[in-house]
Protein backbone atom coordinates (compact mmCIF):
# COMPACT_ATOMS: atom_id res chain seq x y z
CA UNK A 1 0.00 0.00 0.00
CA UNK A 2 2.87 2.18 0.54
CA UNK A 3 3.97 1.89 -3.21
CA UNK A 4 0.41 2.74 -4.30
CA UNK A 5 0.24 5.27 -1.88
CA UNK A 6 3.32 7.14 -3.28
CA UNK A 7 2.61 6.04 -7.23
CA UNK A 8 -0.55 6.79 -8.78
CA UNK A 9 0.58 5.02 -11.51
CA UNK A 10 0.27 1.67 -9.94
CA UNK A 11 -2.46 -0.78 -10.07
CA UNK A 12 -3.83 -3.77 -8.60
CA UNK A 13 -5.84 -6.37 -10.53
CA UNK A 14 -7.86 -9.54 -9.28
CA UNK A 15 -10.10 -12.18 -10.77
CA UNK A 16 -12.61 -11.93 -8.06
CA UNK A 17 -10.20 -13.28 -4.86
CA UNK A 18 -8.39 -12.02 -2.16
CA UNK A 19 -11.77 -10.45 -0.40
CA UNK A 20 -10.48 -9.13 3.07
CA UNK A 21 -7.22 -9.11 2.40
CA UNK A 22 -7.46 -6.67 -0.35
CA UNK A 23 -10.37 -4.77 0.78
CA UNK A 24 -8.21 -1.94 2.34
CA UNK A 25 -6.31 -1.45 -0.70
CA UNK A 26 -9.54 -0.98 -2.93
CA UNK A 27 -11.11 1.46 -0.13
CA UNK A 28 -7.74 3.26 0.57
CA UNK A 29 -7.32 3.68 -3.48
CA UNK A 30 -10.44 3.01 -5.33
CA UNK A 31 -8.86 4.46 -8.96
CA UNK A 32 -6.12 1.99 -8.46
CA UNK A 33 -7.49 -1.04 -7.73
CA UNK A 34 -10.23 -3.03 -10.51
CA UNK A 35 -11.92 -6.69 -9.82
CA UNK A 36 -12.52 -7.91 -13.48
CA UNK A 37 -14.65 -10.95 -12.39
CA UNK A 38 -13.81 -14.71 -12.68
CA UNK A 39 -11.73 -14.25 -15.72
CA UNK A 40 -7.68 -14.69 -15.33
CA UNK A 41 -7.13 -14.32 -19.30
CA UNK A 42 -9.06 -11.06 -19.46
CA UNK A 43 -7.05 -9.41 -16.73
CA UNK A 44 -3.88 -10.45 -18.22
CA UNK A 45 -4.87 -8.59 -21.10
CA UNK A 46 -6.37 -5.83 -19.54
CA UNK A 47 -3.12 -5.35 -17.27
CA UNK A 48 -1.23 -5.46 -20.32
CA UNK A 49 -3.29 -2.63 -22.22
CA UNK A 50 -3.46 -0.76 -18.87
CA UNK A 51 0.83 -0.93 -18.38
CA UNK A 52 1.00 0.01 -22.16
CA UNK A 53 -0.78 3.18 -21.15
CA UNK A 54 2.24 3.96 -18.68
CA UNK A 55 0.76 2.39 -15.76
CA UNK A 56 2.29 -0.03 -13.12
CA UNK A 57 0.01 -3.00 -12.79
CA UNK A 58 0.26 -5.92 -10.35
CA UNK A 59 -2.43 -8.82 -11.18
CA UNK A 60 -3.42 -10.84 -8.25
CA UNK A 61 -4.27 -14.19 -7.80
CA UNK A 62 -3.92 -17.89 -6.26
CA UNK A 63 -1.96 -21.07 -7.09
CA UNK A 64 -1.94 -21.94 -10.68
CA UNK A 65 -4.82 -19.03 -11.97
CA UNK A 66 -2.42 -16.50 -12.16
CA UNK A 67 -0.25 -18.16 -14.40
CA UNK A 68 -1.48 -21.22 -16.11
CA UNK A 69 -4.79 -20.17 -16.72
CA UNK A 70 -3.56 -17.19 -18.70
CA UNK A 71 -0.43 -18.44 -20.24
CA UNK A 72 -1.25 -17.32 -23.28
CA UNK A 73 -2.32 -14.29 -22.55
CA UNK A 74 1.27 -13.76 -20.17
CA UNK A 75 3.36 -14.77 -23.24
CA UNK A 76 1.79 -12.76 -26.13
CA UNK A 77 0.19 -10.04 -24.54
CA UNK A 78 2.42 -9.33 -21.52
CA UNK A 79 5.79 -10.81 -22.74
CA UNK A 80 6.27 -10.04 -26.09
CA UNK A 81 5.32 -6.44 -25.32
CA UNK A 82 7.71 -6.22 -22.37
CA UNK A 83 4.87 -4.84 -20.49
CA UNK A 84 5.33 -2.86 -17.19
CA UNK A 85 3.07 -6.50 -15.35
CA UNK A 86 3.38 -7.83 -12.27
CA UNK A 87 2.25 -11.00 -12.00
CA UNK A 88 1.62 -12.06 -8.10
CA UNK A 89 1.02 -15.91 -7.05
CA UNK A 90 -0.48 -16.52 -3.32
CA UNK A 91 0.17 -20.12 -2.48
CA UNK A 92 3.24 -21.37 -4.52
CA UNK A 93 3.54 -25.01 -3.81
CA UNK A 94 1.14 -27.02 -1.34
CA UNK A 95 -0.24 -23.80 0.44
CA UNK A 96 -3.08 -24.55 -1.16
CA UNK A 97 -2.82 -28.58 -0.23
CA UNK A 98 -6.46 -29.69 0.43
CA UNK A 99 -8.12 -28.73 -3.06
CA UNK A 100 -5.94 -30.78 -4.77
CA UNK A 101 -3.79 -30.58 -7.97
CA UNK A 102 -5.47 -27.84 -9.20
CA UNK A 103 -4.14 -25.60 -6.51
CA UNK A 104 -1.37 -27.23 -6.35
CA UNK A 105 1.38 -24.57 -7.86
CA UNK A 106 4.43 -26.92 -8.49
CA UNK A 107 5.11 -26.40 -12.15
CA UNK A 108 5.03 -22.35 -12.36
CA UNK A 109 8.43 -21.80 -12.15
CA UNK A 110 9.55 -23.76 -14.77
CA UNK A 111 6.90 -22.25 -16.67
CA UNK A 112 7.55 -18.87 -16.03
CA UNK A 113 11.30 -19.06 -16.15
CA UNK A 114 10.81 -20.26 -20.08
CA UNK A 115 9.06 -16.84 -20.91
CA UNK A 116 11.31 -14.21 -22.52
CA UNK A 117 12.04 -11.27 -20.54
CA UNK A 118 10.16 -12.14 -17.28
CA UNK A 119 11.81 -11.99 -13.96
CA UNK A 120 11.26 -14.64 -12.12
CA UNK A 121 11.26 -14.21 -7.86
CA UNK A 122 10.38 -16.43 -5.02
CA UNK A 123 11.41 -15.17 -1.84
CA UNK A 124 11.66 -17.42 1.19
CA UNK A 125 10.48 -15.10 4.42
CA UNK A 126 8.51 -11.87 4.80
CA UNK A 127 12.23 -9.93 4.53
CA UNK A 128 12.53 -11.05 1.09
CA UNK A 129 9.37 -10.48 0.37
CA UNK A 130 9.41 -7.02 0.84
CA UNK A 131 12.61 -6.88 -0.94
CA UNK A 132 11.05 -8.85 -4.34
CA UNK A 133 8.27 -6.48 -3.39
CA UNK A 134 9.87 -3.67 -4.12
CA UNK A 135 12.35 -4.52 -6.54
CA UNK A 136 9.49 -5.92 -8.82
CA UNK A 137 7.80 -2.26 -9.13
CA UNK A 138 11.13 -0.76 -9.58
CA UNK A 139 11.87 -3.09 -12.32
CA UNK A 140 10.66 -2.35 -15.88
CA UNK A 141 9.23 -4.97 -17.39
CA UNK A 142 6.88 -8.30 -16.92
CA UNK A 143 7.76 -9.97 -13.06
CA UNK A 144 6.47 -12.89 -11.83
CA UNK A 145 6.49 -13.16 -7.87
CA UNK A 146 5.38 -16.29 -5.97
CA UNK A 147 4.41 -16.31 -2.46
CA UNK A 148 3.27 -17.82 0.32
CA UNK A 149 0.08 -18.01 1.81
CA UNK A 150 0.79 -15.62 4.84
CA UNK A 151 1.48 -16.33 8.25
CA UNK A 152 5.48 -17.59 7.46
CA UNK A 153 8.00 -16.97 9.63
CA UNK A 154 10.95 -14.06 9.43
CA UNK A 155 13.98 -15.63 9.02
CA UNK A 156 16.40 -12.81 8.37
CA UNK A 157 16.93 -10.95 11.52
CA UNK A 158 17.55 -7.20 9.55
CA UNK A 159 16.19 -5.37 6.65
CA UNK A 160 17.84 -6.91 3.24
CA UNK A 161 19.69 -4.73 0.60
CA UNK A 162 20.80 -7.06 -2.55
CA UNK A 163 20.55 -6.77 -5.97
CA UNK A 164 18.38 -7.86 -8.49
CA UNK A 165 19.82 -11.96 -9.12
CA UNK A 166 21.72 -11.80 -6.00
CA UNK A 167 21.53 -14.93 -3.80
CA UNK A 168 21.48 -14.36 -0.11
CA UNK A 169 23.56 -16.31 2.32
CA UNK A 170 22.43 -16.96 5.90
CA UNK A 171 25.45 -19.44 6.75
CA UNK A 172 28.32 -18.90 3.49
CA UNK A 173 30.24 -21.45 4.40
CA UNK A 174 30.20 -24.91 4.29
CA UNK A 175 31.42 -28.50 3.36
CA UNK A 176 27.59 -29.18 1.81
CA UNK A 177 26.10 -26.10 -0.18
CA UNK A 178 22.57 -26.46 0.70
CA UNK A 179 20.64 -23.87 -2.20
CA UNK A 180 17.01 -23.33 -1.41
CA UNK A 181 14.31 -20.84 -3.27
CA UNK A 182 10.70 -19.83 -1.78
CA UNK A 183 8.57 -20.96 1.40
CA UNK A 184 10.51 -23.91 1.99
CA UNK A 185 13.19 -21.63 3.24
CA UNK A 186 12.33 -22.72 6.88
CA UNK A 187 12.77 -26.10 6.24
CA UNK A 188 16.48 -26.04 4.75
CA UNK A 189 17.07 -24.14 7.52
CA UNK A 190 16.56 -26.51 10.38
CA UNK A 191 17.79 -29.45 8.02
CA UNK A 192 21.13 -27.41 7.95
CA UNK A 193 20.83 -27.63 11.78
CA UNK A 194 20.29 -31.05 12.03
CA UNK A 195 23.32 -31.56 9.69
CA UNK A 196 25.48 -29.52 11.85
CA UNK A 197 24.48 -32.03 15.21
CA UNK A 198 25.41 -35.12 12.71
CA UNK A 199 28.91 -33.03 12.41
CA UNK A 200 28.04 -32.61 8.74
CA UNK A 201 28.41 -28.48 7.82
CA UNK A 202 26.74 -26.81 5.40
CA UNK A 203 26.61 -23.13 3.68
CA UNK A 204 22.89 -21.86 3.41
CA UNK A 205 21.85 -19.48 0.75
CA UNK A 206 18.27 -18.47 -0.30
CA UNK A 207 17.81 -17.42 -4.15
CA UNK A 208 14.82 -15.39 -4.29
CA UNK A 209 15.69 -14.96 -8.13
CA UNK A 210 15.19 -17.75 -10.29
CA UNK A 211 15.46 -14.99 -13.58
CA UNK A 212 18.13 -13.50 -13.49
CA UNK A 213 19.82 -16.49 -11.43
CA UNK A 214 23.06 -15.98 -9.84
CA UNK A 215 25.10 -18.19 -11.33
CA UNK A 216 28.77 -16.94 -10.03
CA UNK A 217 27.64 -17.97 -6.30
CA UNK A 218 26.86 -21.81 -7.98
CA UNK A 219 29.47 -21.76 -9.87
CA UNK A 220 32.21 -20.69 -6.89
CA UNK A 221 29.76 -23.21 -4.75
CA UNK A 222 30.59 -25.76 -6.94
CA UNK A 223 34.10 -25.53 -7.39
CA UNK A 224 34.79 -25.32 -3.32
CA UNK A 225 32.20 -28.06 -2.11
CA UNK A 226 31.97 -31.61 -1.63
CA UNK A 227 28.32 -31.54 -2.40
CA UNK A 228 25.73 -28.61 -3.69
CA UNK A 229 22.38 -29.11 -3.04
CA UNK A 230 19.21 -27.58 -4.27
CA UNK A 231 15.82 -27.46 -2.08
CA UNK A 232 12.42 -26.22 -3.58
CA UNK A 233 9.03 -27.04 -3.23
CA UNK A 234 8.51 -27.61 -6.81
CA UNK A 235 9.19 -30.05 -9.59
CA UNK A 236 12.94 -30.39 -10.18
CA UNK A 237 12.47 -30.31 -13.67
CA UNK A 238 12.83 -26.48 -14.48
CA UNK A 239 12.58 -25.33 -11.18
CA UNK A 240 15.77 -24.51 -8.95
CA UNK A 241 17.43 -27.72 -9.07
CA UNK A 242 17.05 -27.19 -13.27
CA UNK A 243 18.32 -23.66 -13.75
CA UNK A 244 21.62 -24.66 -11.16
CA UNK A 245 22.19 -28.28 -13.31
CA UNK A 246 21.80 -25.60 -16.61
CA UNK A 247 24.86 -23.82 -15.12
CA UNK A 248 26.71 -26.98 -14.06
CA UNK A 249 26.21 -28.46 -17.25
CA UNK A 250 28.27 -25.90 -18.81
CA UNK A 251 30.97 -25.16 -15.64
CA UNK A 252 34.46 -26.78 -16.79
CA UNK A 253 36.93 -28.38 -15.01
CA UNK A 254 36.21 -30.32 -11.28
CA UNK A 255 33.15 -29.47 -9.60
CA UNK A 256 30.67 -31.58 -6.87
CA UNK A 257 27.90 -33.44 -7.65
CA UNK A 258 24.66 -32.09 -7.66
CA UNK A 259 21.52 -33.25 -5.81
CA UNK A 260 18.02 -31.90 -6.33
CA UNK A 261 15.57 -32.11 -3.77
CA UNK A 262 11.82 -31.40 -4.68
CA UNK A 263 9.12 -32.97 -6.82
CA UNK A 264 10.07 -35.74 -9.12
CA UNK A 265 7.99 -36.63 -12.41
CA UNK A 266 4.26 -37.21 -12.05
CA UNK A 267 1.43 -35.01 -10.33
CA UNK A 268 1.04 -34.81 -6.53
CA UNK A 269 -2.22 -36.70 -6.40
CA UNK A 270 -2.13 -36.76 -2.48
CA UNK A 271 -4.39 -34.25 -0.69
CA UNK A 272 -3.57 -32.65 2.92
CA UNK A 273 -2.07 -29.75 4.63
CA UNK A 274 1.32 -28.30 3.16
CA UNK A 275 3.16 -29.72 5.91
CA UNK A 276 1.81 -32.98 5.62
CA UNK A 277 2.27 -33.00 1.72
CA UNK A 278 6.30 -31.92 2.36
CA UNK A 279 6.32 -34.61 4.52
CA UNK A 280 4.96 -37.18 1.46
CA UNK A 281 7.29 -36.08 -0.65
CA UNK A 282 10.55 -35.42 0.96
CA UNK A 283 10.29 -32.16 1.90
CA UNK A 284 10.52 -32.25 5.83
CA UNK A 285 13.89 -31.16 7.33
CA UNK A 286 14.59 -34.67 8.83
CA UNK A 287 13.93 -36.11 4.92
CA UNK A 288 16.66 -32.83 3.62
CA UNK A 289 19.16 -33.71 6.05
CA UNK A 290 19.36 -37.68 5.71
CA UNK A 291 19.16 -37.40 1.58
CA UNK A 292 22.15 -35.44 2.25
CA UNK A 293 23.81 -37.68 4.30
CA UNK A 294 23.08 -40.56 2.25
CA UNK A 295 24.44 -38.46 -0.94
CA UNK A 296 27.66 -37.61 0.90
CA UNK A 297 28.18 -41.16 1.74
CA UNK A 298 27.37 -41.88 -1.65
CA UNK A 299 29.97 -39.24 -3.45
CA UNK A 300 32.71 -40.08 -0.76
CA UNK A 301 32.31 -43.99 -2.01
CA UNK A 302 32.70 -42.80 -5.70
CA UNK A 303 35.38 -40.84 -4.55
CA UNK A 304 37.38 -43.44 -3.17
CA UNK A 305 36.60 -45.79 -6.12
CA UNK A 306 37.59 -43.40 -8.32
CA UNK A 307 41.26 -42.99 -6.61
CA UNK A 308 41.53 -47.23 -6.97
CA UNK A 309 40.59 -47.86 -10.66
CA UNK A 310 43.48 -44.91 -11.10
CA UNK A 311 45.59 -46.58 -9.07
CA UNK A 312 45.32 -49.87 -10.79
CA UNK A 313 45.20 -48.05 -14.05
CA UNK A 314 48.98 -47.00 -13.33
CA UNK A 315 49.79 -50.67 -12.22
CA UNK A 316 48.76 -51.65 -15.68
CA UNK A 317 50.80 -49.43 -17.69
CA UNK A 318 54.14 -50.44 -15.18
CA UNK A 319 53.79 -53.82 -16.55
CA UNK A 320 53.34 -52.88 -20.03
CA UNK A 321 56.67 -50.78 -19.03
CA UNK A 322 57.72 -53.63 -17.59
CA UNK A 323 57.08 -56.45 -20.62
CA UNK A 324 59.06 -53.85 -23.08
CA UNK A 325 62.09 -53.33 -21.37
CA UNK A 326 62.29 -57.33 -20.98
CA UNK A 327 61.54 -57.77 -25.02
CA UNK A 328 64.61 -55.35 -25.86
CA UNK A 329 67.07 -55.95 -23.39
CA UNK A 330 66.48 -59.56 -22.84
CA UNK A 331 69.17 -60.91 -23.87
CA UNK A 332 71.25 -59.40 -21.21
CA UNK A 333 68.99 -60.72 -18.49
CA UNK A 334 69.75 -64.71 -17.21
CA UNK A 335 67.24 -67.17 -17.99
CA UNK A 336 66.65 -67.30 -14.40
CA UNK A 337 66.52 -63.88 -13.64
CA UNK A 338 63.89 -63.86 -16.84
CA UNK A 339 61.94 -66.32 -15.66
CA UNK A 340 61.11 -65.09 -12.09
CA UNK A 341 60.45 -61.94 -13.78
CA UNK A 342 57.50 -63.75 -15.88
CA UNK A 343 56.48 -65.32 -12.72
CA UNK A 344 55.99 -61.80 -10.79
CA UNK A 345 54.00 -60.48 -14.04
CA UNK A 346 51.41 -63.11 -13.88
CA UNK A 347 51.32 -62.75 -10.26
CA UNK A 348 50.90 -58.92 -10.96
CA UNK A 349 48.20 -59.46 -13.78
CA UNK A 350 46.13 -61.55 -11.66
CA UNK A 351 46.38 -59.21 -8.70
CA UNK A 352 45.30 -56.18 -11.03
CA UNK A 353 42.74 -58.72 -12.85
CA UNK A 354 41.12 -59.84 -9.45
CA UNK A 355 40.83 -56.57 -8.03
CA UNK A 356 38.86 -54.95 -11.14
CA UNK A 357 36.45 -57.51 -10.59
CA UNK A 358 35.79 -56.92 -6.95
CA UNK A 359 35.61 -53.30 -7.69
CA UNK A 360 32.90 -54.48 -10.81
CA UNK A 361 31.22 -56.22 -7.86
CA UNK A 362 31.40 -53.25 -5.40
Amino acid sequence: MNIARQDKRVMLLTADLGFGVLTPFAEAFPNQFLNVGVAEQNMSGVASGLALEGKIVFTYSIGNFPTMRCLEQIRNDVCYHNANVKIVCIGGGFCYGPLGISHHATEDLAIMRSLPQIKVMAPGDLSETRLVTQMAYETAGPCYLRLGRGGESNIHQNALKFPLGQGIPLIPEGDVALLSTGGIFGNAVKAQEMLATKGVSASLHTLPFLKPLDEGLIEHLAQTSRLVVTVEEHSVIGGLGGAVAEVLAELHGPKAPLVRIGLQEGFSCEVGDQEYLREIYGLSPVAISQRVKAALQKSDQIGQLRNFNKSLFEMQEKIQNIQILLSEFGQVVSSDAKGRIQEALVDLKWSVNNNELSSQIR
